[in-house]
């Protein structure tokens, strides 16, 4: 997995932290309680969380969208934890970089794109089927947050949290808060049986006020759920990498063309194909991490060997920003 000389500046980066300092520490890091903020500091230094930013904030030279996804993918194969908590962080950036709100572009876009601010993100609990459960109100000034938000990653790493809730007429409201306790705001650490070390906790919001300076925008459910297909392929290349690490640790010549088949897959696919596309991403995963356990034979269920990780790794991306054509397509995949 070694770097080739005329890659974008920003692939050349993500390989050597990847081979030389994520890969060897990744062991460690799943043992440990949280990732190394070194770590996080490193992705800064070199302008990684300027990854999604407009192009001057940004000195990663990636010439396409292409790019970006191999940058992620790249990294996830040094450390899934590590590239977890941070490819959550681009979301702000983007929220920073569109808002209609100058005053809040002015405080966190270029902090964000740093790496000076670090954000985690806590969507899912608004725009998922059913009841919102994280619901917003308005209120003189700004609005009010109530309610539960799982699985948000980085607790104690990040400072802000890019939080959506929903208000009573079906409208998304968008902020950047601030990643404090208080008392109307907890956190409830979760235990994970991979990527633990990312500091995943349930946040719950009791009438949490956001001002309307920390307002980046407000949507239609409606309307988000029409984009969301099309927003699926970043999570596919956390699966890739976990893939290519196990790969390159079994040297299957096969496996390795299948990783660049699904890389091309998930490259040309639409918001009609995207499912069926995350699918074999995971699925990939899962099979080129099997195949390392059983060619290591019995020391793979060691703690700190690496296949075990990987398995637990690749279980994991089977259930991470599922929706439910990936879980139907996987199902298929899985009970032919």
């Amino acid at each position: 997995m070694t770097a080739i000389a005329d890659q974008p500046t920003g692939l050349r980066q993500a390989q050597e932290i990847a081979d030389q300092v994520f890969f060897p520490a990744a062991a460690a890091v799943d043992g440990s309680d949280r990732l190394p903020v070194s770590h996080l500091d490193l992705l800064a230094e070199r302008g990684f969380y300027a990854l999604a930013a407009p192009p001057h904030l940004s000195t990663l030279g990636l010439p396409d969208f292409a790019s970006v996804c191999r940058v992620i993918e790249t990294l996830a194969s040094g450390c899934l934890t590590t590239t977890f908590v941070w490819a959550q962080h681009h979301n702000a950036v983007m929220a920073a970089a569109n808002t209609q709100n100058e005053a809040l572009k002015e405080e966190f876009l270029e902090p964000l794109a740093a790496g000076r601010r670090r954000s985690g993100l806590a969507i899912g609990a608004a725009v998922r089927p059913g009841p919102a459960a994280v619901r917003a109100t308005a209120v003189d000034g700004g609005y009010l947050l109530d309610g539960d938000a799982p699985w948000v990653s980085g607790w104690g790493l990040v400072d802000t949290l890019y939080v959506a809730g929903r208000d009573a007429d079906d409208t998304l409201v968008w902020a950047l808060v601030d990643a404090v306790e208080s008392g109307s705001l907890s956190v409830q650490p979760l235990a994970l049986t991979a990527v633990n070390a990312s500091s995943t906790v349930t946040v719950s919001f009791r009438e949490h006020f956001v001002p309307a300076s920390r307002i980046s925008g407000t949507m239609p459910l409606e309307a988000w759920r029409q984009r969301d297909p099309a927003t699926l392929r970043f999570n596919g290349s956390l699966a890739l990498g976990v893939a290519a690490r196990a790969i390159a640790l079994t040297g299957s010549e096969e496996l390795a063309k299948q990783l660049d088949t699904t890389r091309g897959f998930l490259d040309v696919s639409d918001p009609d194909t995207m499912p069926q596309a995350r699918a074999a991403a995971s699925h990939l995963a899962l099979r080129a991490c099997a195949a390392l356990a059983v060619s290591e034979g019995s020391r793979a269920v060691l703690r700190g060997q690496h296949a075990q990780r990987l398995v637990r790794e690749a279980t994991f991306l089977l259930v991470f920003g599922s929706r439910p054509g990936i879980r139907s397509a996987l199902t298929s995949a899985l009970t032919p």
